[in-house]
Parts: C-alpha cells; structure tokens; sequence
C-alpha cells in the first residue's frame, strides 16, 4: 500500500470518527489489528457494539467505496468481530457491523458521507 492511499485511509478515518461522534456513537478503539483482519473503528451505539469499517475513496476513483467491502473482507470483519467480543466480554451483547463510505474531491472536501448500518446482517 503506497503512502498517498493510507494517507487517504487515515483522513477518512478520522472524518469517520467525528462524524459518527455526532450521531451519538461512542468510541472505544481504532485500527484493532487480528491476524486476518483489521477493525477500523470499533464503538458503542445505544446497547449495541459496533464494529465500522471505513472507505474512503476519491471522487469516484476505485470505484465507489462499499465496492470494496466483498464477501471476503464481510467474513474478515464478522470473524474479527466475533474475537474482539470474547476478549471484551463486558461489553454489551448485541453485536453489529456497520460501514462509513467517504467519497473526496481531489482537494479533499467531503463529497458524501454515508452510514451504512449492518452491512451483514444475522
């Protein structure tokens, strides 16, 4: 991964994490790392524990961003979830994974940001 793109990744991210803030998530960590996948940010919604991932792209650049959360990377994050939960017992019992598609201009304003809630499901 060259350093432009994680560079994008980490803006996104950090747009994610104040934008989420204002919807009444509460943070608890960004970029938990397991083996086979990482969590972007993993927060608390009213009783429920979240996992989000984040895409941020540019201006229709790669597509659009949840293009790039496919049945591989759903069963990454599902699995990474369901691990981050046994070694956080105490957090609440309702699991979910929801997704922040970012897309920028070239000079990085905000196009579009969008929350997608349980992109899973079950």
């Amino acid at each position: 991964m060259n350093i432009y793109k994680q560079d994008i990744g980490k803006y996104g991210e950090d747009l994610a994490v104040q934008f989420l803030k204002k919807k009444g998530y509460r943070i608890l960590e960004r970029n938990f790392h397991k083996r086979y996948a990482e969590i972007d940010i993993v927060a608390i919604d009213d009783d429920t524990l979240v996992f989000v991932e984040v895409k941020t792209r540019i201006s229709g650049e790669f597509g659009e961003p949840l293009e790039g959360i496919g049945p591989w990377k759903q069963k990454a994050l599902k699995r990474a979830a369901l691990f981050y939960k046994s070694l956080h017992q105490e957090l609440p019992s309702g699991l979910r994974i929801d997704a922040v598609a970012i897309t920028l201009s070239p000079a990085r304003v905000v196009e579009q940001i969008e929350l997608v809630k349980n992109i899973i499901g079950g």
